[in-house]
């Protein structure tokens, strides 16, 4: 056989198994997606008309206590747990509740173990972390992983944006239709209409009837 005839093969060869492989990832992707039409959906306490949760999945465990909404998107890689491991008893209650027509970005982690209620309408860009639960530092003469960890529950109003890369922590609410900036460390409480930014993240701008988008200039301590 020629060396023309053999590159040719080879090239042939290489073509098929590139289409098969593309073809059988996207059956995949198909088929492993989580919708209400299909099986896994009876492991939720509740997934929604027209709810989606994309192939393949991040660590999602503890489904008895997550209520996902109706026509909201999990996209690629999302890790959403309620506890510490798979069957952990939480309850009757449910731990993790997000909204109606949520979309949630590929790789980013919910992590839920008192109470992370995400409300309607709203948007996780990719890489953002959300967790009602951090470790304690108490004891110095103990290691810190293997203190008891403190829960604080957390709140996200209807109509948020989640910027990349952001991280909302324990205790934090979020008012309606507030923009995260990407990359910001959320914690305490926040106003609706508002624009919050910075490690730690501070409001920065925040809508005013009658004046629209006004910044709010950083409060400034006093040195000595």
């Amino acid at each position: 056989m020629s060396q023309y005839f053999r590159k040719r093969i080879t090239e042939w060869l290489h073509r098929s198994a590139c289409g098969a492989v593309q073809y059988l990832w996207a059956t995949a992707g198909e088929l492993g997606r989580v919708t209400p039409s299909r099986p896994a959906r009876f492991r939720f306490a509740h997934l929604g008309d027209g709810a989606c949760l994309a192939f393949p999945p991040g660590a999602i465990f503890g489904e008895q206590c997550i209520v996902i909404g109706d026509h909201t998107l999990v996209g690629v890689a999302v890790s959403i747990s309620a506890g510490f491991v798979p069957g952990q008893d939480l309850g009757p209650d449910p731990v993790v509740e997000i909204g109606r027509r949520c979309s949630i970005g590929r790789g980013s982690h919910i992590v839920g173990h008192r109470s992370v209620w995400i409300g309607d309408d709203v948007y996780i860009a990719p890489y953002a972390y959300i967790t009602d639960q951090n470790h304690t530092f108490d004891d110095p003469g103990r290691p810190i992983g293997i203190q008891q960890p403190a829960n604080n529950p957390v709140a996200i109003g209807d109509g948020c944006w989640l910027g990349t890369g952001s991280i909302v922590l324990p205790g934090t609410r979020l008012g309606r239709n507030v923009v995260v900036a990407g990359g910001a460390v959320v914690r305490g409480t926040f106003p609706d209409h508002c624009v919050v930014a910075g490690v730690p993240a501070r409001v920065i701008r925040q809508y005013i009837p009658g004046h629209g988008w006004q910044p709010v200039p950083a409060t400034r301590k006093e040195t000595t």
